[in-house]
């Protein structure tokens, strides 16, 4: 057992899968729509972290799902239309102010990842998955096109939230993976190049970024898709793929692996007493180690969930091997 560390020394070394004091513990959710937007978003992250004192802070990109775009898209040609978006848009500004609060409010010697989504979220979630999806079908070029455009803006975004608002890095969700949306080879060729553009550029200024392979839709991933992203740490949801940390450190050759809760209102960590929490988390600190694991949930927490089960967490951690 590893010295008392302080909360950006245990997270570094669990990135660098080295010994630690115990495992890093974080949880995140999306907050109210009344807390989604300005001041009140950064209040909200703040309150979050006095009442929790989580060991990493993930800042949500809430109220910032939708691509801005100022025109119609009708036809698949339209999305040649599309433009980078500059350094002094509101739509990157904004975010870069609000990651830059957050970081100033939590402290030095507390980490904190700024969420930026994969180019086709972006996408989607501003033209709708439906369409999106016909139009690839379509004239599949022009949509590239797109999703080239989009990862220029969101590497940007990415890059900014670290260089200037002080992140360590960024959590990077990834879509659209589910088994009965695209074959493994149509993901790669289609959608990987703007994937991996994200990464890369944040992987310029910072080395400690975390993958985030989303079980959204509740349909399991072809998780090679992102097998071989390159970021230190990723997070998957295990009680949709069916892959439980221990397994993932193999499947994921060695990344550092970040979950093992079931995020739903149907899952242990929203309703379990404090006792089966604390026996879940001690079973998963039993089969995967404690070297290259880090504790949360397979996505966002429900927002009404009771924060003192995500205490429990800590708790059981701290306790673990004691």
């Amino acid at each position: 057992m590893s010295d008392k560390m302080s909360k950006r020394e245990r997270l570094m070394a669990a990135f660098e899968q080295k010994p630690v004091d115990r495992v890093p513990v974080g949880f995140w959710f999306h907050f109210p729509e009344e807390k989604r937007d300005g001041q009140a978003c950064i209040d909200a992250h703040m309150e979050y972290y006095r009442s929790n004192n989580p060991d990493f802070m993930k800042i949500m990109c809430d109220g910032y799902f939708t691509y801005p775009l100022d025109f119609p898209i009708e036809k698949p040609s339209d999305w040649r239309k599309l433009e980078p978006l500059t350094a002094d848009h509101p739509f990157i500004r904004e975010q870069v102010e609000r990651a830059k609060a957050v970081v100033q409010g939590i402290g030095p010697d507390n980490c904190a990842f700024y969420n930026i989504f994969a180019p086709f979220s972006s996408i989607r979630f501003k033209a709708g998955d439906g369409l999106v999806m016909e139009h690839l079908q379509q004239d599949p070029e022009s949509v590239l096109y797109a999703l080239d455009v989009i990862a220029k803006s969101n590497g940007l975004l990415a890059q900014l939230c670290v260089a200037e608002a002080g992140c360590d890095g960024v959590y990077y969700c990834v879509q659209g993976g589910e088994k009965d949306r695209f074959t493994h080879e149509e993901y790669r060729k289609w959608i990987t190049p703007s994937d991996k553009y994200v990464l890369e550029q944040v992987n310029q200024v910072s080395r400690t970024n975390i993958l985030h392979c989303c079980g959204w839709a509740g349909i399991p991933n072809h998780l090679e898709n992102w097998k071989d992203y390159p970021a230190k740490v990723v997070n998957w949801a295990v009680f949709i793929e069916n892959l439980g940390l221990a397994e993932g450190k193999k499947f994921f050759e060695g990344k550092t692996v970040l979950g093992g809760f079931d995020n739903r209102k149907t899952g242990l960590l929203y309703h379990g007493s404090k006792e089966e929490i604390q026996k879940f988390a001690r079973e998963l600190l039993e089969s995967s180690g404690t070297t290259g694991v880090m504790i949360g949930a397979d996505c966002t927490l429900p927002s009404d969930i009771d924060l003192k089960h995500l205490l429990w967490v800590v708790e059981a951690a701290e306790k673990f091997g004691k």
